[in-house]
């Protein structure tokens, strides 16, 4: 059992580590200028609805994403 307790808890610091991460990762998205305002996202008004939809922003990241999973798991 004591096994287990220890593998749950560095469990739940890794998972603590990686949360942090991606709010730190969100909390510095809105300051690089061009990240959603790329050509191909697609922004559509009508009235007073807007749809917003970062396609290119989407790729990019999930490009530079799995280029960064890839190197690491080397």
């Amino acid at each position: 059992m004591p096994e287990e307790v220890s593998h749950l808890g560095r469990l739940l610091v890794i998972g603590g580590v990686l949360l942090a991460g991606v709010g730190v990762a969100v909390l510095l998205a809105g300051k690089v200028p061009f990240l959603g305002r790329l050509p191909g996202d697609i922004v559509y008004h009508k009235g007073g609805t807007t749809l917003y939809f970062p396609l290119v922003t989407c790729l990019l990241l999930s490009l530079i994403l799995s280029l960064l999973l890839s190197l690491f798991r080397r």
